[in-house]
């Protein structure tokens, strides 16, 4: 029923940008905190950014000033743009959406990978 598509990862240059996009189905979306999260290999999968219903945003310090996070309710669609790309950056991004009415729910795309390398 949830789905939760990424899309826009792949391979940049340090100092590039790329745009990540999350369309989510379900009916869910209006209702939902939006955030982005990622995971490299053995770590812990951490918080990026989170957007709110009403628009309030949370960023990690590591991501602050460069990534920057919205979303299109007409569309069900959360964006992360990625500026100033570093090679810390590069693990695989992952969609959630935190639903806030009912009983709640959390649900998560399947992620992708973003590769900043020369």
């Amino acid at each position: 029923q949830v789905q939760l598509v990424e899309s826009g990862g792949g391979l940049v240059q340090p100092g590039g940008s790329l745009r990540l996009s999350c369309a989510a189905s379900g009916s869910i979306f209006s209702r939902s905190v939006m955030g982005w999260y990622r995971q490299t290999p053995g770590k812990q999968r951490e918080l990026v950014a989170t957007i709110t219903v009403p628009g309030n945003t949370n960023y990690a310090d590591s991501v602050k000033g460069r990534f920057t996070i919205s979303r299109d309710n007409a569309k069900n669609t959360v964006y992360l743009q990625m500026n100033g790309l570093k090679p810390e950056d590069t693990a695989v991004y992952y969609c959630n959406a935190k639903y806030v009415a009912a009983l709640g729910g959390d649900y998560w795309g399947r992620g992708t990978q973003v590769t900043v390398s020369s």
